[in-house]
């Protein structure tokens, strides 16, 4: 509660709870997730707002043999049950795999370590032209200088191929104090070799797209959202009968 109570004072709208599961330590179960309104009875309001967070549900499967990605591929009722799937690949292979034929919304780039292969173009540009976008977690960078030096590391080997395309900047915090507020995530993302304008994406319109395909991914439909656009003073103009514009003009 607390930690959920810091995400929304520094500005999000929005958070997710993530449920990982790591075939290789034990054999484990995809699990129902458990409702919000059961963890918070009561949600905080978004600062600036009168709109309460959105909390949403994320399974991450950690993958290290191609047979660990079958389960995505079954169609288990459990798994419809999250707002979000993600899939952290350990190796190049199931890399190529999570790009180019599962059905996910998150592809996790390790962080923590130096990566034992070279990201390559055809399946990141795959990633992208399937709606699927890159995580990177920016907690790791904040806690150890040797992890540091990895993140930032593998992050520009990462904008290399995908030219900051499909990136989103998470925290997997566990604790309040390693919540960073989105502005200050949005100056990480200058380390990790994005722009101004893509770090601000990376943690503002790329995660609403992630939910839209997460919604879509659900649904094996569509999702439709409109957004209203000004109209300029030319356009007025000439939305004006031409009988009128010459009463004016007199």
């Amino acid at each position: 509660q607390n930690t959920l109570t810091v995400c929304f004072s520094v500005g999000y709208s929005a958070v997710a709870l993530n449920h990982v599961i790591d075939f290789k330590e034990k054999k484990q179960e995809i699990i129902k997730p458990v409702s919000p309104s059961e963890l918070f009875p009561s949600l905080p309001i978004v600062q600036g707002t009168s709109k309460r967070i959105k909390v949403l549900t994320r399974l991450t499967l950690v993958v290290s043999d191609p047979s660990h990605c079958n389960l995505l591929r079954s169609t288990s009722a459990n798994i419809r049950l999250y707002d979000i799937i993600a899939v952290f690949p350990k190796t190049e292979k199931l890399f190529h795999i999570a790009c180019t034929t599962l059905d996910v919304d998150l592809v996790c780039i390790n962080v923590t370590e130096k990566l034992p292969f070279y990201f390559r173009r055809p399946p990141v540009n795959m990633a992208i032209d399937r709606g699927i976008y890159f995580e990177l977690l920016y907690t790791p960078a904040i806690k150890d200088s040797t992890m540091r030096r990895y993140t930032i590391s593998n992050a520009i080997s990462l904008m290399q191929v995908c030219k900051g395309k499909n990136i989103v900047i998470s925290s997997a915090a566990e604790r309040a104090l390693e919540l960073r507020g989105p502005y200050d995530v949005a100056n990480l993302g200058l380390l990790f070799g994005l722009s101004e304008s893509e770090a601000k994406a990376a943690v503002s319109t790329n995660c609403r797209a992630t939910m839209l395909h997460g919604e879509t991914r659900k649904s094996a439909c569509g999702v439709v959202y409109t957004v209203k656009k000004p109209r300029k003073v030319e356009e007025e103009e000439t939305a004006v009968p031409a009988c009128k514009k010459a009463k004016t003009q007199a």
